[in-house]
């Protein structure tokens, strides 16, 4: 779907109306059907008429078996109808609602095999290979495949849950366990989730998994095989907590757990509140990757707590998100590191760009998705477009002020979800006084094309040092080889990352990689984010012979951040083009729905 038609004047990929009638709560009692790769029960949903004379409820559904609904507070059937199915945004589901001001209607259904949330695992595709594996991916818009709901961040609503499930399995969601019960050959997980939240937080996995307590808010889930890995490398958790409390106020949540993911797993993390999925490409070894930890965490409170309306304005998600993340780098670490962190993520933006193209609509902060499907959207931009005007306007109204002002935003939206306006209205409102407010284009931040059109003076010391390095290798005419592995050894990881960043947006020779890999051996890193680097220098200068570890690499993740460029450059290399084509389509199996959905876009497979 291309078009300019939005769905609904406020969600441009939601069929809901709840600016009409809303869902307040909403409780699943659903059984774990492994056999058929189904969801099977039902779902209660609490509404209550904001316009009283509706009488009838939008819902989102896609590919999901509708079998009954009825009013259940006496039981009798009430009349529904199923619009034509979009290929991305599902089917409109329109149900006749009683005519008081509140009630609970009960939808029968089971998710179709094809449900674009939920990814099955063979047992022998997990760690373990005894125990098949359950996961969902809700954002931005596949909780309709799981659900008939609301499938838009403008509605929030507290949910519970009853999850069957065959023994030995536990199930996990993003809410709190309050009840295991005995089934025989299975077992009933109860949840609760107090706080209200978005659609797409609504999360569930199920596996062979075992967890170790880490403090008394919080554990560490994993397959057994990696939980000691896993244990290791979160340890710094209730250290970061305690960072983002000062930045942003007090954790509402109750627990925050981690759960390390099954490879397929698209992203880095998922902000699922109570139980962030992570990527086990996380598990470095060396701590050095906590930073996408500590973005979840502050997902806690920007995303979570205070959530963009609709995925137009993604980038008070993301962008916020950033921010946090790196103003709990600076509590730890020092404001050097955290300027450096930036400096990085400015590269990521810099290669985002090219990627997407200058001149491409979607580089935008605000973003028009009518008729587009979020995930074609997602990319760096929200989050570092967004974090540099973040960081432009701590710089403009400076530091102390500004952290203030970021803390009584959390409390003002809390619980709410906004526009850019409704952030735009309350900074206005907060500084009335202050005349540094003139000094904000707001049309040239949200709306300009490409890279931000201010980037704020950062501190250079750490960059410098990785800059010099590079410097040293442009100039090397090849005639001796001064480099060697202790040209690094003082480098930070992050400052390695940064190298290799810098390294791919500039022409270096074959020759010259071939020399830094026998100097460096980036080739046998354990670290992702290098090596993401490392093999896409190796993929612009098409030198051949660490193909067999760059598919290697790309089979053995499902994070999209991973799979995608290595995929692209792939494809623009003529040579090497058919055996990702072939590559890809032999994996593709073991790819969750949103990376499987996007590689084939970037291979050029469908429109």
């Amino acid at each position: 779907m291309n078009s300019n038609k939005r769905l609904s004047p406020n969600d441009p990929g939601s069929y809901s109306l709840p600016e009409r009638v809303a869902v307040s709560h909403i409780n699943l009692e659903l059984e774990v059907d492994f056999t058929n790769e189904k969801l099977k029960g039902f779902v209660d949903l609490s509404i209550n008429k904001i316009d009283e004379q509706c009488n009838q409820i939008i819902l989102d559904i896609l590919d999901l078996n509708v079998v009954s609904i009825i009013n259940r507070d006496n039981g009798s059937a009430l009349e529904y109808t199923i619009g034509d199915r979009l290929d991305v945004f599902g089917s409109k589901l329109e149900v006749q609602i009683p005519l008081c001001k509140t009630s609970t209607i009960r939808i029968a259904y089971e998710t179709s095999k094809t449900a674009t949330a939920l990814q099955w695992l063979l047992p022998e595709q997990t760690l373990g290979k005894k125990y098949p594996y359950l996961f969902s991916q809700n954002q931005p818009s596949h909780a309709r495949s799981m659900l008939p709901c609301q499938d838009t961040p403008s509605i929030k609503s507290t949910y519970s849950a009853k999850i069957t499930v065959p023994k030995p399995l536990t199930a996990l969601m993003s809410a709190v366990s309050i009840d295991i019960i005995d089934c025989g050959d299975s077992r009933k997980f109860l949840f609760e989730q107090t706080v209200p939240v978005q659609s797409y937080l609504i999360a569930i996995a199920v596996g062979n998994l075992v967890s170790k307590t880490i403090s008394p808010m919080s554990k560490v889930w994993s397959e057994p095989e990696e939980i000691d890995k896993a244990v290791y490398e979160f340890e710094e958790i209730p250290e970061l907590l305690k960072c983002a409390e000062k930045v942003c106020g007090p954790y509402v949540w109750k627990i925050y757990d981690v759960l390390v993911m099954p490879p397929s797993f698209p992203f880095g993390g998922m902000e699922n509140p109570c139980l962030t999925f992570v990527t086990p490409t996380l598990l470095a070894g060396d701590r050095s990757l906590v930073d996408v930890i500590a973005h979840e965490i502050a997902h806690s409170w920007t995303g979570n707590l205070v959530t963009n309306c609709n995925f137009e304005h993604f980038w008070l998600n993301e962008g916020f998100t950033v921010y946090v993340e790196r103003r709990i780098n600076g509590l730890l670490y020092g404001e050097s590191s955290r300027e450096f962190a930036a400096l990085g993520g400015l590269e990521d933006l810099r290669q985002a760009v090219i990627d997407l193209g200058a001149q491409n609509p979607l580089t935008k902060l605000v973003v028009d998705l009518s008729g587009i499907d979020p995930d074609d959207a997602f990319s760096t931009c929200p989050y570092e477009k967004g974090h540099t005007f973040l960081f432009y306007l701590e710089k403009l109204f400076g530091a102390e002020k500004f952290y203030l002002f970021f803390k009584s935003y959390v409390d003002k939206f809390k619980y709410k979800s906004i526009s850019t306006e409704d952030f735009k209205s309350y900074l206005l409102s907060y500084f009335r006084t202050n005349n540094k407010t003139l000094q904000i284009d707001w049309d040239l931040w949200l709306y300009t094309l490409g890279m931000p059109p201010i980037i704020p003076p950062y501190d250079s010391s750490y960059q410098d040092v990785c800059e010099k390095l590079l410097d040293r290798w442009i100039k090397w005419d090849g005639s001796d080889e001064p480099f060697n592995e202790s040209d690094i050894s003082c480098f930070q990881t992050s400052q390695k990352i940064q190298f290799l960043a810098l390294l791919l947006k500039n022409n270096i020779t074959l020759i010259k990689i071939k020399a830094m890999q026998k100097a460096y051996n980036f080739n046998n890193n354990r670290n992702c984010e290098i090596l993401l680097r490392w093999f896409r220098s190796c993929l612009k200068v098409k030198w051949l012979d660490p193909l067999e570890l760059i598919f290697k690499f790309i089979n053995n993740t499902g994070r999209m951040k991973y799979v995608r460029p290595i995929y692209r450059d792939l494809y623009n290399w003529d040579e090497v083009r058919q055996k990702a084509i072939e590559n890809f389509e032999k994996n593709k199996q073991c790819m969750m729905y949103v990376c499987q959905y996007t590689v084939s876009k970037d291979l050029h497979l469908r429109d």
